[in-house]
């Protein structure tokens, strides 16, 4: 198992491949700037701000996954307002747990019955204090 966001499992076996690509991991800071009179702007550190974290599925038939089932799965993760922890390596990221803000899907290869072969999903979690 390569890791994990709730039910949804990341894996390579020899009959299913469920894995992501490209994750990117970004942090920010929250900062306050004040203004003063006749000099600079004074800046306060406010605290951390909440770090987002993006990567990318492939979801393709020939690898044991059924595609549409997949992108509904993550669909109903966003649009229900799901809260998990990642894991990956074994090791959960950030310090608590994240929901899904975005997911953007492009359906790749579909057969002469419409059925969906191969999908892509881009998916975007954000960290929830």
């Amino acid at each position: 198992m390569i890791g994990s966001f709730g039910g949804i499992v990341f894996v390579v076996r020899e009959n299913t491949v469920r894995t992501i690509d490209d994750l990117q991991r970004s942090t920010t800071a929250r900062w306050a700037t004040h203004d003063v009179l006749r000099a600079k702007p004074k800046a306060v550190f406010i605290g951390p701000g909440q770090d987002t974290i993006s990567f990318t599925m492939r979801f393709d038939v020939q690898y044991g996954v059924r595609p549409r089932r997949e992108l509904n799965r993550l669909l109903t993760y966003c649009q229900s307002g799901r809260v998990e922890k990642l894991i990956i390596g074994g090791a959960p990221e950030g310090s608590g747990k994240w929901y899904i803000e975005s997911v953007n899907s492009t359906w790749t290869y579909m057969d002469n019955r419409g059925r969906l072969l191969v999908a892509e999903a881009t998916v975007t979690l954000k960290e929830f204090l």
